[in-house]
C-alpha cells in the first residue's frame, strides 16, 4: 500500500519531528526517500527516540514553536514543502490539568498556525493535521466512534483536540479547497512502541518499573484503550497522503486509525502481558485520588478499510512483546535507528 516510488524525492515539511511519533515518522519518512524537514520543540524527553536514532544526521532540523507564526512561516515557505504533516503537540491528558492555557494554545491555536503557515506554500497539495481518538465526547459506548461523532472532551488535552478538529475543518472549506489543497485529519488509538519515554504514559511508566525491579504502580487498570503499535496508524497517515495527493477533494475530511476491534484491551490486560515477558516483575493498585480520565474508548476503523485499503497489521500481544525486545535491545547500547 505503502509507494516507495511516490515518496522518492517528494519534500515533506513536519511539525513534531522531535517527539515519539514524530521520530518514528520523521525515520520512515527518509528511508522512502522522501526529503525531510522537521520543525519543532527540542526533544520533550531525556532521553528520546529523536536522540538515540540520531534524526538529526538524516534529515533537516529547526528548533521553533508552531505558536511562532513568522518563524514557522518562514521556516515552511523556504523548505517549499509537496506534504505536510502537522504533528507537534501537547500530548498528555494529565498535564494539561497542570498546564490548560498552553495545552489549548499549542493544540488549537499552534493547528491554527500551522494551517495558516501552510496558506503561504506555493507548491504544497497536502495537510496531513494529526489528532487523537480522545478529540470524540466520550459516551463510554462499547462500539468504536465513528468520524462523524460529534467532538468533545472532558479533559483539557481531549478538548483541546476537539477544537483543532473543528480548526482544520474550517480552514479545509475556508482556505484549502479553493487553493487545491487536500487537507485531512487523522484520529490514531492509544500508540505505542520503542523509543517512548515520556511520563504519565502507561508503556513508558511500566518499563521504568520494570528497569528499576520495582512494581508498576497503575491507577485504572479496568479502563480500556484501543492499543496499536506506532507505525500502524503511520502507515495509515502515509497511504493517506498518497490518495489526497492525488484526489485531494475526494480524501480531505477526517479518517480514524486504530487497532483490529478486539485489540481495545483494558489496562490489566497489557500489565499481565507485559509482567509475562520480563522476568521478576509485578503490579500493584495505586489507591490515591486522580483526575477524571475515560474509562472505554475504542474507534471503528471501517470507512479506512473500505476507501484506503488500510487495515493494521500485528495484533495486540505481538506488538508488546516487539516493545519488550526494542527496550532490551536499546538497553543493550544497540544503535535505535536500526530496532525493529
Amino acid at each position: 500500500m505503502i509507494d516507495q516510488h511516490f515518496w522518492q524525492g517528494k519534500r515533506v515539511y513536519l511539525t513534531g519531528h522531535t517527539g515519539f511519533k514524530g521520530s518514528w515518522l520523521a525515520l520512515w519518512l527518509h528511508s522512502l526517500g522522501a526529503t525531510v524537514k522537521g520543525y519543532a520543540l527540542t526533544p520533550p524527553t531525556q532521553p528520546s527516540l529523536f536522540e538515540q536514532a540520531r534524526i538529526a544526521e538524516t534529515i533537516e532540523s529547526e528548533m521553533g514553536d508552531i505558536r511562532n507564526l513568522a518563524q514557522l512561516t518562514a521556516s515552511m515557505v523556504a523548505f517549499n514543502p509537496d506534504i505536510l504533516i502537522h504533528m507537534a503537540a501537547q500530548p498528555l491528558v494529565r498535564l494539561s490539568y497542570q498546564e490548560p492555557i498552553e495545552t489549548y494554545e499549542t493544540n488549537v491555536i499552534g493547528t491554527a498556525k500551522v494551517l495558516e503557515a501552510a496558506r503561504s506554500c506555493a507548491n504544497l497539495k497536502t495537510i496531513i493535521s494529526v489528532t487523537t481518538d480522545k478529540c470524540y465526547e466520550n459516551r463510554e459506548w462499547v462500539w468504536g466512534y465513528r468520524e462523524d461523532e460529534p467532538m468533545g472532551g472532558h479533559d483539557p488535552y481531549s478538548s483541546s483536540k476537539g477544537c483543532a478538529e473543528l480548526v482544520t475543518s474550517a480552514y479545509r472549506r475556508s482556505f484549502m479547497q479553493a487553493q487545491g489543497i487536500g487537507l485531512a485529519s487523522v484520529r490514531a488509538g492509544n500508540v505505542i512502541g520503542g523509543g517512548d519515554w515520556a511520563s504519565d504514559r502507561l508503556i513508558p511508566d511500566i518499563l521504568r518499573a520494570f528497569e528499576r525491579q520495582q512494581a508498576v504502580v497503575i491507577r485504572n487498570p479496568s479502563a480500556t484503550r484501543p492499543w496499536q503499535h506506532v507505525l500502524e496508524p503511520l502507515s495509515g497517515y502515509l497511504v493517506l497522503a498518497q490518495k489526497l495527493y492525488q484526489e485531494p477533494q475526494t480524501y480531505a475530511e477526517g479518517w480514524n486509525f486504530g487497532p483490529h476491534d478486539d485489540d481495545a484491551r483494558p489496562v490489566e490486560w497489557i500489565l499481565n502481558q507485559m509482567v509475562s515477558c520480563w522476568e521478576g516483575s509485578s503490579w500493584v493498585l495505586d489507591q490515591n485520588a486522580h483526575p477524571h480520565e475515560a474509562g472505554y474508548l475504542k474507534l471503528d476503523i471501517s470507512k479506512a478499510k473500505a476507501r484506503l485499503g488500510w487495515q493494521p497489521t500485528w495484533h495486540l500481544d505481538r506488538t508488546l512483546a516487539k516493545i519488550i525486545e526494542w527496550h532490551q535491545a536499546w538497553l543493550a547500547k544497540k544503535h535505535a535507528s536500526r530496532l525493529p
